[in-house]
């Protein structure tokens, strides 16, 4: 069930411009994406984290193409990642190995609190991808995995590869009962720099004094007021920022949307080798392959994959 002020995105400008901002808050489409999985807890609110952060960057952008967030490790869960298209759907996806993240929740005493999302993947990198599927090569750029939370990884990130000075803070809510799902939500705000990198005037003392207030709003943000299902995005903004001379400019929708299809499928199946397709295939000649987006199962007979044999090199 859609919840009313949820599965959106709010764009706004403050301070005359200098700063533009984001506050994305999902429900159904992180509830959807967890609902396909069934994965422990842990995973499903690491994802579910990976989901909002994926969907406040690319909101940041301008692209006709993907977007892709991804992270990759060593640790119990291997690889979280989450893709948004231009108009708006998103999947996302992660890879965990049982035994390490029982052995970790044992280790660390961790049974029923929630780990974030660099001791859960370990050491490793995060990478933001840019696709517009033009022909062109993507976009793509990268951090390791040194921080102590998921918002602190993002800042580095900013911080080093786009040198973006940006203020970030991300929610998860975890189901209660049974008639609760997961939530997530997030705020960004970036200092928005003119046409040839020339920032808006506003001088160094000021600036200071503006970021450090900013700062404290964007901290001030609470859970439970974030994943307040009555209160809408202009409310909660207008409750951070009424003194920055806040100006929204609009909403944008994201709806959970696999792109997975038979052919896409057949079409990955038929780059492996005769050896690893007969080996897929069961006693009767027919492959079963699940997308790990979205969990739909396709079924191929072994016959209709085009053989490709592998070379050396």
């Amino acid at each position: 069930m859609t919840t009313k002020n949820f599965d959106t995105c709010a764009s706004f400008y403050l301070e005359n411009g200098a700063f533009m901002g984001r506050l994305v808050r999902l429900n159904e489409v992180v509830s959807t994406i967890l609902k396909n999985h069934q994965y422990p807890l842990n995973v499903s609110a690491a994802l579910a984290e990976t989901t909002v952060l994926g969907a406040l960057t690319s909101s940041m952008l301008k692209y006709t193409g993907l977007f892709t967030l991804q992270l990759q490790g060593n640790g119990p869960v291997s690889l979280l990642v989450t893709d948004v298209t231009a108009s708006g759907k998103i999947r996302s996806c992660a890879k965990f190995d049982e035994q390490k993240l029982n052995e970790a929740k044992t280790l660390r005493k961790t049974e029923d609190i929630i780990e974030e999302v660099p001791h859960l993947v370990g050491g490793g990198y995060m990478a933001l991808t840019v696709d517009e599927q033009n022909g062109l090569p993507p976009y793509q750029g990268v951090v390791d995995l040194k921080g102590k939370n998921l918002s602190e990884l993002a800042l580095r990130y900013f911080a080093q590869s786009e040198q973006i000075d940006t203020l970030l803070k991300l929610f998860v809510k975890t189901p209660v009962g049974e008639s609760q799902s997961y939530m997530s939500a997030g705020i960004i705000l970036q200092k928005v720099p003119l046409k040839g990198g020339k920032e808006i005037d506003l001088n160094e003392q000021t600036l200071k004094q503006t970021r450090e207030d900013l700062s404290a709003f964007v901290q001030s943000l609470k859970p439970d007021e974030v994943f307040d299902v009555s209160l809408s995005n202009e409310e909660i903004l207008h409750r951070l920022f009424h003194q920055n001379n806040l100006q929204l400019t609009g909403e944008k929708s994201f709806e959970f949307g696999c792109r997975c299809s038979h052919e896409k499928l057949k079409n990955t199946l038929s780059s492996f080798d005769a050896k690893e397709l007969d080996e897929m295939a069961d006693d009767s000649g027919k492959i079963e392959a699940t997308c790990n987006f979205c969990g739909q199962k396709y079924t191929y007979l072994r016959t209709e994959l085009k053989k490709q044999e592998k070379h050396l090199q």
